[in-house]
């Protein structure tokens, strides 16, 4: 069964040319929403994904927005609101080394480098400078924030679904 990746949301449409505004869901979004891809809309109330060819991708203020192949005018795109662009695990391309996809950070297990377990990652905010992984504690209480940098990461095992971390003082506290 194909694993699915939400890369973008059309929140509304753009003009009259059958532009659709999107609030982008991925890191990648020059690469993902290059003229000529292929993206999968799922539509509420639909059991198939409609595939979709970028025709052209632009950003306007804060919203990528994008063309496809054979909609050529909002009348035809206007049922696209709300749909949400999607692209199969297939389509996921090669990261750097130390980069990750969040769909393999969160579940992981984190230790320190000692061995005691902390908990599980359930979350990765993105507020700036780096990311931010959120950890639910395995023996409850507050979730514990740690910032993905190299002082604190020491170690990410995405295939045993293991992270050890150098806490600094007061991270767990």
């Amino acid at each position: 069964m194909e694993k699915w990746f939400n890369v973008g949301k059309i929140v509304n449409t753009h003009g009259i040319k059958g532009e659709v505004r999107i609030i982008s869901k991925t890191d990648f979004a020059d690469e993902r929403y290059k003229p000529g891809n292929t993206l999968f809309l799922f539509l509420e109330g639909s059991k198939e994904p409609l595939e979709l060819l970028v025709k052209t991708h632009r950003t306007h203020k804060n919203f990528d927005l994008l063309t496809f192949d054979g909609f050529e005018n909002v009348n035809e795109v206007e049922k696209f609101k709300n749909g949400v662009l999607k692209v199969p695990e297939s389509q996921l391309g090669a990261l750097d080394e130390g980069e990750f996809y969040f769909h393999e950070i969160v579940g992981c297990a984190v230790f320190t480098v000692d061995g005691e377990e902390i908990g599980k990652i359930t979350e990765i905010l993105t507020p700036g400078a780096n990311d931010v992984w959120v950890i639910k504690p395995k023996n409850g209480g507050r979730d514990i924030l740690i910032p993905y940098i190299e002082q604190i990461v020491k170690k990410v095992d995405v295939k045993e679904k293991i992270i050890l971390i150098q806490p600094m003082e007061g991270l767990l506290s």
